[in-house]
């Protein structure tokens, strides 16, 4: 009997022993679960912080700045080239910059809020600065009374990369340079023309820029729809980093296609 009862005494010891470490098992546990949630918080927050100060992918959507981009490329920006911001202020306000903002040049390639939606980003070349005197003529930008350098050029190496839908179009390249950027731009041949043609002489006001597409004839830009706030400006291009052409429906024949050849392209 006394055999028995201590046996029953020694059980309920190891019961109690089990019941606490199943207890400090489940402590551990949810313990491991907070720390490897902070972790991935703290990566989290730490990337985006990164993304937000530094460098952020942007992929190209739309024509406009063919043949600097086409449709498909995945491209670098630099967010700090015009100063370093604090992260996320952007994403609430206008930004907030930790350093002496830097003000953007002639030529640069820049990523934007569009003025009439901010939560849409577009990229156009900035043309003009503030202060300066721009007009249109039959295509011709003409900068303080300067008419921007455009020089032809057979184009056929652009061609073989061209989105479908361009393809049916009498494209004209040219050679060019803003400010001290050389680059390429694109023109439909003849008597192709729009609004955006011929405008009269106007003066770009403080704290504005006057931005175009590099593909002149399809470039929904500042030319229709007016100047990019400085406030709006979130980057300025670098490279193109990956570029795949997806198939059009409403191309016959049209592909999905990997650029190679675009792979690693650094923008002027």
């Amino acid at each position: 009997m006394g055999n028995q009862n201590a046996d029953n005494g020694i059980g309920g010891v190891n019961a109690e022993q089990g019941e606490l470490a199943e207890t400090n098992t489940n402590q551990w546990d949810k313990k491991k679960i907070i720390r490897e949630v902070r972790s991935i918080i703290l990566i989290v927050v730490i990337v985006f912080s990164l993304r937000s100060m530094f460098y952020e992918p942007f992929r190209i959507p739309t024509g406009s700045m063919i043949p600097t981009f086409m449709i498909g490329d995945f491209i670098l920006v630099n967010k700090f080239a015009y100063g370093l911001k604090l992260p996320f202020s952007e994403m609430f306000t206008n930004p907030i910059y930790l350093t002496t903002p830097k003000d953007p040049q002639r030529g640069d390639i820049i990523v934007f809020k569009y003025p009439e939606n901010p939560d849409v980003n577009y990229i156009k070349r900035l043309i003009g600065v503030p202060g300066d005197e721009i007009e249109i003529i039959d295509k011709v930008v003409y900068i303080n009374d300067r008419p921007l350098p455009a020089i032809k050029f057979d184009g056929q190496e652009i061609m073989q990369d061209m989105d479908d839908k361009f393809k049916e179009y009498n494209l004209e390249f040219f050679n060019s340079e803003t400010g001290t950027h050389k680059h390429v731009i694109q023109q439909v041949a003849g008597i192709y023309t729009n609004q955006g043609s011929n405008i009269p002489r106007f003066r770009v006001p403080p704290g504005k820029y006057f931005a175009m597409g590099d593909n002149r004839d399809f470039s929904a830009d500042s030319r229709f729809w007016g100047f990019v706030p400085a406030e709006n400006i979130k980057g300025r291009a670098l490279a193109v980093w990956f570029s795949l052409a997806f198939a059009d429906s409403t191309v016959p024949d049209s592909t999905m296609k990997l650029r190679w050849r675009r792979i690693g392209t650094v923008v002027d």
